[in-house]
């Protein structure tokens, strides 16, 4: 996993789309389709929004995914490394098959755009959910 930082800030730009409606999430998130995968754009893109405290569950992308993160901040991480603060202007480039996870921080909204690299390698394996208790130890540890 590479995260490389912007000076260059901005606002959103794309809609917030539509309520996310699955187990797969925890707290309030919003996806829209920017580009459907297809025969001639193999290349899945959709702009996440989540709410402060929202997240989704570990998962892996057997073909990788990449993120930029267009607002707010939040947090990534990889199984087995330390979380990563993210924040507007990030990119995070995320190895095919590895377990992890990302969403809002809980005292700010978070919003990124999500290329599912390579999608021809299968689908999104969704795993167990961020629970709670570990969650609300990352602002502790944040502010020590």
């Amino acid at each position: 996993m590479r995260v490389s930082h912007s000076a260059c800030r901005g606002s959103i730009i794309f809609p917030k789309g539509q309520k996310i409606a699955n187990d797969y999430f925890i707290g309030t998130t919003w996806v829209e389709t920017l580009v459907s995968k297809d025969s001639i754009f193999n290349c899945p893109i959709y702009n996440v929004t989540f709410e402060p405290g929202a997240r989704n569950n570990w998962h892996k992308h057997p073909g990788g995914q990449i993120l930029l993160v267009t607002g707010g901040r939040g947090y990534y991480q990889e199984e087995g490394r330390p979380v990563q603060i993210i924040k507007e202007g990030d990119v995070v480039k995320i190895q095919p098959g590895v377990k992890h996870w990302h969403g809002a921080a809980q005292n700010s909204w978070l919003s990124h755009i999500t290329i599912t690299a390579n999608p021809q390698k299968g689908e999104v394996e969704w795993m167990e959910p961020v629970s709670d208790e570990y969650y609300l130890r990352l602002k502790i540890e944040e502010e020590a």
